[in-house]
This record gives C-alpha cells, structure tokens and sequence, in this order.
C-alpha cells in the first residue's frame, strides 16, 4: 500500500497539529472541515508553528515552504475520497465520527485505508460502520502533534496485517515511535493518564489540597512537567469528561466513575483553556486557581 495522498477530517487543536506533521514528512495534505473559518485559521496557524519550528532552526525556511504548499484545504468531505489514507480527527463523539465515516464511504477509491484519532472509542464499532473494518485502524496521535512523540496504533477485529504495516510505516516517516494497543476501552495512554487526573479532581472535591497544591504535589513530587488539574484544562475537561464515561460503560467499573466537580465544570462551560476558564481562570493572561 503506498500512501502519499492524506486526507484529514477536522481542522481543531488535532487536525492541524496532524495536517503540519504529515508536510513536513512530504505528503500531500487534503484538510476538510464544515467551518471555512476554520480551515483558514488551521492554515494560519500551522504556518506561526512552522515559523516557530524555523526561528528554533528545527526545520529550514525551504522546508517550511515546501510543506505549507503540500497543504490544500476544502469545505466538502467527499473531496477526501482521492486520498490513499484518511485519518479522522473530528469530535470526540461516536455518532458525528459514524456519520463521516458513512458519508465518506461511497466516495472512497477500493485501497483507500480509514482511521480515527479518537483517544477512546471503539476502534472495531466504528469499522463495522463502513466498507471496510479490514482497512480501518486507530491511528492516535498526542497533543501537540508537533511536539509529542508517540501515535497509538490501534487495531480493530477486522483490521488486516497490510493495514496495520502500511500505518506503522507512516509514522516511521513521520520521525515518530509508534505503541500498539488492543481495541479496549481509551487503549493505552488515556486508559492510565484519565483516571489519575479523574483522582487529582476526586482529591480536590474533596477538600484534601487545592488546586495549586494538587498540580505543586504532582509536579515537584512525582517530578511531572505538568500538574494533572492543569494538564486537564490543557487537553479540555469535556473530553476528559468523555473518555472518562467510555471507561466507565465500556469496563463496568466504579473506579473508572466521573468525578461529579468535572461533570459540574463542563456543564457550567468551564472546559480548561479552550474557553478561558477550567480549574483555572485565564482571562487575565496569568493562571489563577478557581478552587
């Protein structure tokens, strides 16, 4: 399978971050998203970072060049069904993710190889939705792309050796380490990291330190470059919100039970740094703890 043409779905935090890694290691990039706005900014943006990676001389000015010109964007999905490998890093919710996918499925070409970038929904549930569960993988990358080294690899029930090989060779092209996980509930990564900042909330709600100390504890005692409390409003308390919940249904556990101070947050729109105000206030420009 050669993959040279990369489609992507969704150009937030993710999308871009995914569309600059694959430029910089010489693939095509074909960027949708249903905002045109949106499309424009991830363009924008993709550019400051590059110039940033250019000012660190990380990358040269020719490189820079070349990968903003690899970039194309469109308003209409169908347009990715050209592509070699599509990688889907829309909302993390089951039914926006389904309907791309059926969406996308009659536009696709025969090898054309489907994979999201969900940090935890059912990678086997998602390829039963299309043409194509042999060709479908999980494909998660970590924010920042730019910046951090891993991508989960996530095989579904279906998916074949070709697909997983074809993947896994990518992300070697990308200058990037690739962990295979099994098809459960939020994989690796977010299956240890979620509940230990789901527990940093439970020791907040419950009076045992403030959020200033929780993050000091962590960062000073467990030598973490970030607190867990600001490492939530990093990442967005709605999505640690979400995978909390597929631990939680997928696994029947009690230890895996939302902490009700993160529900209380997302549901008064306090969702981290995305909207200026999580555990801690940032519409002053410093960081102020709410709690």
């Amino acid at each position: 399978m050669t993959i040279e043409k990369v489609g992507i779905v969704g150009a937030g935090q993710m999308g871009n971050g995914i569309a600059h890694v694959f430029a910089l290691a010489e693939y095509e990039v074909l960027m949708t998203d249903i905002s045109e706005d949106a499309l424009s900014a991830a363009v924008a943006l993709i550019e400051r970072n590059l110039d940033r990676q250019v000012s660190k001389d990380l990358i040269t000015q020719a490189q820079k060049t070349d990968a903003m010109k690899r970039i194309t964007t469109t308003p209409t999905l169908t347009d990715l069904g050209k592509t070699d490998l599509i990688i889907e890093a829309a909302t993390e919710r089951e039914t926006i993710k389904t309907a791309i996918f059926e969406d996308l499925v009659p536009h696709l070409k025969p090898d054309t190889i489907l994979t999201s970038n969900t940090s935890s929904i059912s990678i086997t549930r998602l390829a039963s939705r299309t043409d194509r569960p042999e060709k479908f993988m999980g494909f998660h990358f970590m924010n920042p792309v730019p910046i951090m080294q891993l991508v989960e690899l996530i095989r579904g029930i279906a998916t074949d050796e070709a697909t997983f090989k074809a993947c896994h060779a990518v992300v070697e092209r990308l200058g990037k380490t690739s962990a295979t996980a099994e098809d459960f509930p939020a994989f690796i990564v977010n299956r240890i990291l979620m509940p230990m900042i789901n527990e940093a909330i439970y020791t907040l709600y419950e009076g045992v330190g403030s959020v200033q100390s929780i993050d000091t504890s962590l960062k000073l005692g467990a030598n973490h470059p970030m607190g867990p409390l600001e490492l939530a409003d990093f990442i967005g308390l709605d999505t640690c919100l979400a995978i909390m919940n597929v631990l939680h249904d997928g696994l029947a556990d009690t230890k895996y039970r939302p902490c009700p101070l993160l529900t209380k947050y997302v549901e008064a729109g306090w969702l981290g740094r995305k909207s200026q105000r999580g555990f801690y206030d940032y519409r002053s420009g410093t960081p102020v703890p709410t709690r």
